[in-house]
């Protein structure tokens, strides 16, 4: 009894009784926040919480599998355009976000083939090879990518008398709430577990009946299909679509935020999401200073904290929790 109580508990997403309070409190103040914060804020908070999406996906693939990929570039472009025709020949925006989760996905279980023979540096080799590959293609093809005039999306219709970028706020806010849900879903389940098998021992997994050819290819079609997801909202966001929007370096933006945000940790994504997207605002009159923020708040992670800024938060969590007794 005691094993099944302990079981449900951790299955709980959240355990505390004053982690509940301090997460409704933050939540109420996402909710009133656009209210009250300037058009620039709401707006960059906005592009958080697309990113989230992907970040969660990546961080599922790398984090949780150990399945280094960085051709998220590619899945963007793929999700991003296959949403932008869907669009276009009138099919609506939910069935186009769907559609082009499930594009980016099927590729995704494409490009997961190699993870069966390939690890590490090689892997990550062929899937760089892969988005560049995209890339190229949608700046080759006019039929795909548009062209020079890209292709035109016709943005939501705000509704309850908002404002454009407040409703585009909460519907992302939204989307980025079922996502998270989602992945607190996958990485407690039987699936998350043999995901961190996978990662953790891939032979042992296999040992104990852990499927690796189902389960790695499983890992990057879910990855590829956030990320696909992530690519239709940013062009329902910005309502235009264009090929040099996903270049090589969205994929190197990815794996920043799942490293620096925390390996393996939901809360992880969240924070690294909002660190690659905000430090760009900080620096804006200074870009050239960006990948060198980036280069060296990795090498600080990797060398005094391994679990990101998630691992700090939690050991100041720790540290407040045990005081004055530590």
């Amino acid at each position: 009894m005691d094993l099944i109580e302990s079981y449900k508990e951790e299955l709980q997403l959240i355990r505390k009784p004053w982690a509940k309070v301090w997460v409704a409190v933050f939540l109420v103040l996402l909710i009133l926040l656009p209210w009250y914060a300037p058009e620039h804020v709401v707006y960059v908070l906005t592009i958080i919480f697309i990113y989230t999406v992907g970040v969660q996906g990546q961080n599922l693939l790398i984090g949780y599998t150990g399945q280094i990929s960085f051709g998220q570039n590619g899945f963007l472009a793929i999700g991003a355009f296959t949403f932008g025709h869907f669009v276009q020949h009138g099919v609506s925006w939910p069935i186009g976000v769907i559609a082009a989760g499930l594009a980016a996905g099927l590729f995704g279980l494409v490009v997961g083939f190699p993870s069966l023979r390939l690890k590490g540096p090689y892997l990550a080799i062929a899937t760089m090879g892969f988005g560049i590959a995209v890339y190229q293609v949608f700046v080759n093809s006019e039929l795909l990518s548009g062209g020079r005039m890209g292709l035109i999306i016709h943005k939501l219709t705000p509704l309850f008398g908002l404002s454009a970028i407040n409703f585009n706020y909460y519907f992302n806010f939204i989307i980025a709430g079922l996502f998270t849900l989602l992945t607190y879903n996958i990485i407690s389940s039987y699936m998350g577990r043999a995901f961190i098998a996978v990662r953790d021992n891939d032979i042992a997994a296999e040992v104990i009946g852990v499927n690796l050819t189902r389960y790695k290819l499983l890992s990057f079609f879910i990855s590829s299909f956030y990320t696909g997801v992530q690519g239709a909202l940013y062009g329902l966001f910005m309502g235009y679509l264009e090929p040099n929007m996903f270049t090589f370096i969205e994929s190197i933006t990815l794996f920043v935020a799942v490293i620096i945000g925390g390996l393996a940790s939901v809360e992880g994504s969240l924070m690294g999401a909002a660190f690659v997207i905000l430090v760009p605002q900080l620096l804006s009159t200074y870009k050239e200073m960006v990948p060198v923020v980036y280069g060296v708040t990795i090498l600080i992670i990797l060398i005094f904290e391994p679990l990101g800024l998630y691992g700090r938060w939690f050991k100041m969590r720790l540290y407040f929790r045990n005081w004055p007794f530590r």
